[in-house]
């Protein structure tokens, strides 16, 4: 099953806003940047109301490994700087499409053959885009 296919529509509208200035966001931001992640995304769903978090963030690796190495470090980087756990994650098992769900922002590590299949940016086309490095 595609990670997306898990999430449920479930935002927590009774926590605190998110933005991109965030200590999460910024934290999540500089763990795929440390990782060598590439082509790193962000896509605001706030305004779209079927959007299952406030962001989607999106990034690639060429190789397996390095698609761990990402999302092991987000893990590690969120719990130590913001001290949060991940509320759900998966694809940890075939390595192509590793979701990291924190409820307002999931974080799509991506293969590049994966992220071009499922072309999450496509999907949520009415989202605003930002490129971080």
């Amino acid at each position: 099953m595609e990670p997306l296919a898990s999430l449920a529509k479930r935002r927590n509208s009774g926590s605190v806003k998110l933005t991109k200035n965030s200590k999460l966001f910024k934290t999540i931001i500089a763990a795929i940047q440390e990782k060598k992640g590439e082509k790193i995304v962000s896509l605001d769903l706030r305004k779209i109301p079927e959007a299952v978090a406030d962001f989607f963030i999106v990034c690639e690796a060429p190789s397996q490994p390095q698609v761990k190495a990402i999302a092991d470090n987000i893990e590690a980087s969120v719990k130590e700087n913001c001290g949060e756990n991940v509320f759900h994650k998966e694809g940890f098992q075939g390595l192509q499409w590793v979701l990291i769900d924190y409820v307002n922002v999931v974080i799509h590590v991506m293969h590049p053959e994966s992220r071009k299949f499922y072309n999450l940016e496509e999907m949520w086309s009415d989202a605003a885009v930002a490129e971080h490095g």
